[in-house]
């Protein structure tokens, strides 16, 4: 409870004067209106934004489209757009602990509870089906879900996924108390130096500004201590939760969209130069996935790195496409 009492003391004393993006997004450019489903769990009355794109022609089919940690569902405008051209009905959650969505301190973070979350949303609209569609973290979380809810997926796509490997096996532990500290300290500089290398290749295009405006807004914001807290559990959540050793288990269809210049992973920093080259080889680690899911596909996109759908849209729609087809 003291704990909990200093964290509460710290948070409620953000500097209003450099506000720039509140906790729950609520200047940020979403591309479609945002519905608030409301439920409770672990005793709290939480909020998940969410959006309902629905097609002017319906096939029948639905779609589910899960975010990265460093993301919120605002960055499949485009995906979405298209999937409901081609007549699919489109769900888009912010997952609790990101976005616009609760954010409680005093919650128990896990993979298998953040797709038990969207499994509620799903049924709160009688969906009986869908396609499963998750990037980076989403798609943990995307392959999770249809593990513990494999007769309700028709077809699963994984975008850049994390945790194709157990980063516990290369990366030491760290507490959440070091991690939250560390996430307090990080400059906007950093962040973009960051995602410019490892998510991009190095290069920088002005269109990536308004993705990386979600992490560096929320830094200069009133609420960046809550933040950085929520944060610092999910990573733990990640590193802690791997879905590696259960890829042989899926049931359904599957593709694997992956850019081959990434090279996301946790801990790479941790870890001595020798080691990090063996961290995050996605052209590597794309194909032994591939050989462990059942009924998989793989479509390696060239000189492309951790966010196909923004890079080279074209190429991620095409590969999407087909799939669903």
């Amino acid at each position: 409870m003291k704990y909990l009492l200093m964290l509460s003391l710290l948070f409620a004393c953000a500097d209003p004067k450099k506000a720039n993006l509140d906790k729950r997004l609520k200047t940020y450019k979403y591309p479609f209106k945002t519905k608030l489903y409301k439920f409770l769990s672990q005793t709290h009355k939480l909020e998940m934004a969410y959006s309902l794109v629905k097609p002017e022609k319906p096939n029948g089919r639905n779609v589910v489209l899960i975010h990265g940690k460093n993301f919120s569902g605002a960055y499949w405008g485009q995906t979405a757009r298209d999937l409901a051209a081609a007549g699919f009905t489109v769900i888009i959650p912010d997952q609790i602990g990101f976005g616009r969505s609760s954010k409680p301190i005093q919650y128990q973070y896990t993979i298998h509870g953040l797709a038990h979350n969207t499994k509620k949303l799903l049924d709160w609209y009688k969906w009986d089906k869908t396609i499963v569609l998750g990037h980076s973290m989403g798609g943990m979380l995307a392959t999770r879900f249809a593990l513990m809810y494999p007769k309700m997926v028709e077809k699963l796509v994984l975008v850049n996924p994390i945790g194709l490997e157990d980063y516990k096996l290369k990366a030491p532990y760290e507490p959440i108390d070091v991690v939250f500290q560390k996430q307090l300290k990080l400059k906007p500089s950093q962040v973009k130096a960051y995602q410019q290398k490892n998510y991009y290749g190095g290069e920088w295009k002005k269109d990536y500004d308004h993705w990386l405006k979600l992490q560096t807004g929320w830094i200069k914001g009133p609420d960046w201590q809550h933040l950085a807290y929520i944060s610092a559990l999910t990573y733990e959540m990640i590193y802690t939760q791997p879905v590696v050793y259960e890829f042989p288990k899926l049931e359904v269809p599957t593709l694997l969209i992956i850019g081959d210049r990434d090279r996301t992973a946790l801990g790479k920093n941790l870890v001595d130069e020798k080691t990090r080259k063996t961290m995050g080889d996605y052209p590597v680690l794309a194909k032994k996935t591939q050989e462990s899911i059942p009924n998989s596909k793989l479509e390696l996109i060239k000189d492309v790195g951790h966010l196909p759908h923004i890079e080279a849209y074209d190429r991620f729609k095409t590969a999407l496409m087909n799939f669903l087809k």
